[in-house]
Parts: C-alpha cells; structure tokens; sequence
C-alpha cells in the first residue's frame, strides 16, 4: 500500500526537492532552515500544507468540475477572464475544511505558538504554488500573501484565500502564458511566526545587479514596516549596494551605494477592523533616516553570499528586521530569472545623439531606449482603454496590471525601487522602464511624444520628443588577446556595471570631477568653512544636500569614496587609476558656495588647476577631503586596485610638494601598496621625465593637453581647429620620448583619450612606440582592441590576432 502524503509537514523537514509537495517558496524555506541556520542565516519557523492538501480539498467540495468547466468556457471564449476568474474563487470561498486537514493546520499553529511562547501567536500565512519559482517564471504576486493572522480560525480562513487566490485573473493569465497546465498546479500555504517587522523595517534583495547582470554586487531595497509596500512598489524605497568579493573580510565595509528613499507611508498592524494590516505616513525622521546600518546591510549582504554559494546561482530574496529584538530576518529566496539567464556573447549599446528637454527622471529598468506617445492610466478600472505600443504612464503597477504591460513599448511609474513589481515584470518582458520618478503622472500628459532613456546608467529619463539615438550590437566573443593592455575611461559611476562584460584591463582614467559635480555638487572648500560663509543660498543649499550629515566633511568624503567604488568595483581586481580632481577655477566656481573660494582667471586653462592647488592655502583643505576619500576607498572599502593619479603637475618641486600633502593625508607612496602615477599633459613632464619618474610609479599621456601646449594652440579655439592635431610629428616626437624614457626608468606608462579610436593610425603608432596601455571610452574598446591586435600582428609578421575565447 503506497503511504498518503501529510498533509502538513514543518520547514525543517523540507528541501528544494519538495517543489512538487509544496511549491517553490515553501521548499525554498525549509531548504534554508534545514542547512542554512548553520551559516548564520535565520529564517522564521514555520510548516506548510501540502499539495495534498489542496487536492483533498478540491475533491471534498466538488470544484474540479467547477475548474474544468469554466477554464474550458475561457479557452473556448465562451467567457471573459474576469468571470471565470471570480466564479471559479468564489466557489473556493465557500468550501469548507475536510475534518483532518483542518485539524492537522490547527495542530501545527498550537505547536507553533508552544515553540514562539505565545498563545495565538502572530503569522504570515503566504502561497506557494507547486509550479512556482521555476527557472524561467518567477510567478512575482501572482498569489496572495496575509500577514498578522492570529488564532486558528483566521488561520484557516487565510488559507482558503490563498487556495482561491490560485485563480486570480492575473495567475491564470501568467499560467497560460507559460503553457502550464492549471489542473496539474497544486498550491501549498506556508504559515511562518511574523517577524515584527511592522515596528522595524523590510525589503526585498537580489545577489545580482538586477539592470546590468552584474554578479560581484548585492542589492537590498528597504523600507519602513512590513515588506509588502516594497515587493508591490507602492513606496520609494532605500537602495544599498555592496561589492561581494570584499564581505569575507570582517574589517572591511565594502558598501558601494546608498540613496535615501522617500518612504511616505509603511504598513503596520491594525489595531481593529477586518483588516489585519493598515498603511500609515512615516515621520518625517523616517523620511530622513537609512532603514539599515551598514552593519545591517553587511550582514544582509553575507547571507545573499551564502544563500547564493548554497543554490548555485543568484537569488532573490525577501528581507524583515525585527523592531523588537533588532534581527534580521530571511522570510523568502528564489532563483533570479531574469539576468542570470541571459546570454554573455553579445548585447546592444545604445547611444542618444540629441534629445528634447528632461521632463522626469527616476531609476532606470533596463538599458534601452524608446521613443513613441504616452498613455496616461491612473485607475485600475481604466485598464481597458490603453493603447498598444504606448508608453504606459501610471502611479504603481501590481500584477493585474501585466496583461497591459505586455502591450506597451516602455513603462514610467510615479512610485516603486529596482525590485518594485513594476521593475521586476518590465525585466521580464525585456521592456524599459522609469520607476520612482516621483511626479510622472503630474508632468507628462496623454499622448504626448516622449523618449525614455535607460542607456545612461543607473538614472533614467524621460526626454520631450523623439530623440535621435544609434543602437550598436556588440559581439564579446573572439576578442583578441593584446600586449598592450586596452583599458576604459570612465567619469559616471552610475554607468560603470553596464560595461562589466567587456574584458578591459582595468580603467586608465576614472574622472574625479564627475562625481564631484553631480553626486555632490558642493565645493569642499565650502564644507570645511560652512560655519563662515557669507552666501546665505549657498548655505541654505548645502544644509540641504547634507540632510544626515552631522560633519559636512563627511558628506563630500562619503560620497566621492561611494561614487568611485562603483567604479572600482566592477574592475576589481584589475588596476582603477583614480585622477584626482582637475576642475579649472571657472568650473570649481560654479559649484555651491565655490564663487568665494575661486579667483576669477582670464585663462583657466593654464591658470590655478591640477597639482598647484593641492598644496595651496585656498585648496589644501579642500584637497585633503579628497585624500581622506582615497584612502576610504582602498583602506575601509577595500579597493586596493585604485591608483591614484595626479594631474598637470608643472614642475618636480611641484610633484615632491604634492607627495608631501598626500603624505600628512595618510596617502605616503609604497604604503599599503599605494601607486601613484602622474598626468603626461605638458612638454615639462617629457623633458624631465626621468626626474618626474623617481616621483611616480607611472605616466598617463593625456593627448589633448600635451597637443595643446607643444603646437600652442588653444583646443577650444574655432579658428585654430585646423592646426591642432594629436598626429603632428612635434607631438609624437613627445609621445615617442616619453615612452622610451619611462620604459628606461622602469615607469609605466600609458595614453588616455579618444585619438586611438577617432585614429586608428595612432593606435598604430602608440603600438609601435611600445606603450604600455591605451585608455579609451567603453562604446569603442572593441574597435581599438581589434586594431592593436592587428598592429601587433604585423610588428610580429604575423597576419593574425591570437583570439580570447570567454567562457
């Protein structure tokens, strides 16, 4: 006789093979109780019911023909979805507890509070439905979830809603999309102790970037109260980023992102009504205030590293810190099923040559662009008159809203994170989206022709009109294997996951103005004396920028350290050369409060800029900041492949006093492996360059002010523009001579800058002179390998290039 399946069985007698018992989630869960509490990671306590459960069910109150008739009405389209939908759950709803499965559940709850020490004690009661999280469906809210359900009665009514919610409009329409069958899914209802999340805060987690594929960074979204607001996208939520190589080693703090979220509202118990839960305004301290420590979100971020170490691919996770006891919590995992599964050989880069005026901005879902007319849906109910091929524009999305999201070309929500409904099903269906803008729905008007933007990092855009973009596919496969090292400029750490494929040898230039100028937009000199300054708007801005800062220093430094471990980050462990700030005094102006700070110069382009600043009283300060954040970088964070560059260094005594000041910084040259190279940009450092390379551990030639100060011509002159060219004999004559005199010295040396790929003759020319590396933009890296390869090549007398093949 073949033994009956339980009805019930507890977490820890479950695995990742039960999926046919008990549906994806609830495996998931007693997979993580039974081998993972050993790791560190904690998980509720709990039991699920069984798909024999379910079944008995069904048969004890006759639904299967109920099932039968009406899905056979829906595909014959004899019925609409919406009342197949309803009568088949209403039928659920009326059923009644087969006597042993009823007492089984209530057996299981009186054991469940005897473990917490708690009569009637507080669960989350969440659906699992037998074909769920399989590898190439995530079933995002396709069934209902209850929390705060207390005592046995309430109990067993959740879990007749959950049955019933196996047939939603929505899961019917998922289930037929992927070709499932619905008589031959099962759903198992998993009863797990609440954690008092309510009183504390919660989330959802990936181990993967979600945008970029991206595989060494973890994100955690967060919010205050129970996670629910977040998985739905019905409030922005904090976004934290940590680099997962750097979590193994306790002393580091390897936390590369945090952006304050709005969180408006949060869901906390109910204290009476039908409804156990309720949505209330956060206090503006909430609003104000990171959800997570960066203990937390460490913490957070070693279990995504053991849960993924265990399952063998990323995972997505749901998160609760309990406001009680102050633990963390994992309450959910199941397999990404978007990134992970996409091919590596190739993908589309897509570049915007013009665009209208930015309308809204907000997180970017995926890395395209799209271009059409706006429809304009801000009610549930008006579902019904969108337009195909729109760009859909609502508040929020929640999972009836996907038979129309299908049908759309882009999507733009008011509301929702990286992990927000709205972000996870438009990475599903390939779409780009713009969530969290924040006021879409007030700007944009219907049928209005807009372009969304995806391709510019993290940010996305929404841009007036149709704007004039170029896609390109580029094939990662059969690049050549080079000498000469080919590496990226970078200047945007919101774009520097994107290009993470592509196999450089690490970035030549990351430009310490870009971070400066729009993630922190304050001139350090006006941090270190906010207390004297005389600008009362500059003051009331950087008040503002720095909301959460006791120390205004620390704003510039957290942030700048921040913005360019993104970049260090998706290089490691290859070499990051970090320039340290090259502002000329106009630009350095035009930041907040730096008007006092700033002499006004005829010529900045020759005038106080680079390696004199960093040791005058108007700048030192200013560039001690900068230090302080370096050091952050590499010695906090752990980045110790970030070099460090000094630019337009004008004389040897200049580099010695700029050694000095880096020094009194806690950045001394050869401590903790610190190198730290020197700008090539005017004719002294080639002159002196033996005496420059007893300073520095390397060069990076920077053409277009080498080409500027050798031929004297002004580069942003009109009318000199003839005349000014990086292929002038007198300016590889420089180039050549530097070259061989770093070479001697043992220096390294290399080129940033776009002429290797504007010329291919140059690459030519820097391979012939036997340079050490070429820097050049991501979008062209390709073009430029292939060329040295072939330069190369032909140097041997070979005709061709050895192929890397990735794997």
């Amino acid at each position: 006789m073949i033994p009956q399946a339980p009805l019930v069985v507890w977490f820890e007698k479950l695995g990742r093979g039960d999926v046919a018992l008990v549906g994806g989630k609830n495996a998931s869960l007693g997979e993580m109780v039974r081998h993972l509490g050993e790791r560190g990671v904690r998980v509720p306590p709990g039991f699920a019911t069984t798909a024999q459960s379910y079944w008995q069910f069904v048969d004890a109150n006759g639904l299967r023909e109920t099932m039968v008739d009406s899905l056979a009405a829906l595909e014959a389209g004899h019925a609409p979805l919406a009342e197949v939908g309803a009568a088949i759950r209403r039928e659920f709803l009326r059923g009644t507890w087969p006597p042993d499965i009823a007492e089984a559940i209530e057996a299981a709850y009186q054991e469940l509070c005897r473990r917490a020490g708690k009569a009637n004690t507080d669960v989350a009661v969440r659906s699992s439905a037998t074909a769920e999280d399989l590898p190439d469906a995530s079933f995002a809210g396709q069934q209902e979830s209850y929390l705060n359900i207390r005592g046995e009665k309430a109990l067993l009514d959740a879990c007749r809603r959950c049955y019933a919610s196996l047939f939603t409009d929505r899961a019917i329409s998922y289930r037929r999309a992927k070709r499932f069958d619905h008589l031959k899914v099962a759903l198992s209802v998993g009863v797990q102790t609440m954690v008092r999340s309510d009183l504390g805060g919660a989330g959802v987690m990936f181990s993967i970037d979600t945008e970029t594929g991206f595989d060494k960074v973890a994100l955690v979204n967060a919010a205050w109260g129970l996670g629910e607001n977040v998985v739905q996208g019905t409030v922005d939520p904090d976004e934290y980023q940590v680099f997962k190589p750097l979590l193994s080693q306790p002393l580091l703090m390897p936390i590369i992102e945090k952006k304050l979220g709005e969180k408006a509202k949060k869901m906390v118990y109910a204290q009476d009504g039908d409804q156990p839960t309720r949505n209330v305004p956060t206090s503006k301290a909430e609003r104000a205030t990171f959800v997570l420590s960066d203990q937390d979100i460490l913490a957070l971020g070693r279990w995504a590293c053991v849960i993924e170490d265990h399952y063998g691919y990323p995972m997505d996770m749901e998160w609760a810190k309990d406001g009680e006891s102050g633990e963390l919590f994992i309450v959910q995992a199941r397999p990404e099923t978007v990134q992970s599964r996409k091919e590596a050989g190739a993908f589309r880069s897509y570049r915007i040559k013009s665009k209208g005026r930015k309308l809204a901005s907000g997180l970017s879902i995926g890395d395209a662009v799209v271009s059409g007319r706006t429809c304009l849906i801000d009610d549930p109910r008006d579902i019904g008159r969108f337009v195909d091929g729109t760009i859909l524009v609502t508040q929020t999305t929640d999972p009836d809203w996907v038979p129309i999201m299908k049908r759309a070309a882009a999507i733009i929500t008011d509301h929702g994170g990286r992990t927000s409904h709205a972000a996870i099903v438009s990475r599903e269906l390939g779409l780009p989206a713009i969530v969290g803008t924040g006021d879409a729905t007030h700007i944009l008007h219907d049928e209005q022709e807009v372009t969304v933007s995806c391709a510019e990092g993290d940010e996305g855009f929404v841009y007036e009109g149709t704007a004039d973009f170029e896609v390109e596919e580029l094939d990662l496969e059969h690049i050549p294997t080079t000498r000469t090292k080919v590496m990226l400029n970078f200047a945007n750490p919101a774009a520097a996951f994107r290009w993470w494929r592509i196999p450089a040898d690490g970035v030549g230039l990351a430009r310490m103005e870009f971070v400066i100028s729009n993630q922190i937009k304050v001139h350090p000199m006006a941090l270190v004396r906010y207390d004297t300054l005389k600008d009362e708007d500059a003051k009331r801005a950087i008040a503002e920028l720095t909301q959460g800062y006791e120390d205004k220093t620390e704003y510039f430094v957290d942030r700048l350290a921040r913005g360019l471990g993104r970049i260090a980050a998706a290089h490691y462990p290859k070499p990051v050369i970090v320039r340290m700030s090259d502002f000329k005094t106009n630009e350095y102006a035009n930041l907040v409060g730096g008007a006092a700070f700033e002499p006004k110069e005829e010529n900045p382009m020759l005038g106080f800029r680079g390696a004199s600043r960093y040791y005058s009283p108007r700048y030192r300060d200013g560039f001690a900041l900068e230090c302080r954040a370096i050091r952050r970088l590499r010695e906090e964070m752990g980045f110790m492949n970030v070099i460090v560059m000094i630019p337009f260094c004008r004389s040897t005594k200049e580099a010695d006093r700029v050694l000095v000041v880096m020094t009194e910084s806690g950045l001394r040259r050869g401590e903790n492996g610190l190198e730290v190279y020197v700008m090539c940009e005017i004719p002294s450092n080639v002159i002196l360059a033996k005496a420059f390379a007893e300073r520095f551990d390397g060069f990076s030639i920077g053409s277009n002010d080498l080409t500027q100060l050798t031929l004297g011509v002004d580069r942003d002159s009109e009318e000199l523009a003839g005349l000014f060219d990086e292929q002038d004999e007198a300016v590889k004559w420089m180039i050549d001579s530097v070259i061989r005199e770093a070479h001697k010295s043992g220096a390294k040396i290399g080129l940033c800058g776009q002429a290797p790929s504007d010329h291919p003759e140059f690459a030519d020319f820097l391979v012939a002179c036997g340079i050490d590396s070429m820097s050049v933009s991501p979008d062209s890296f390709i073009a430029v390998k292939r060329r040295v390869a072939a330069a190369e090549a032909a140097m041997n007398g070979t005709d061709t290039p050895k192929i890397a093949h990735r794997s």
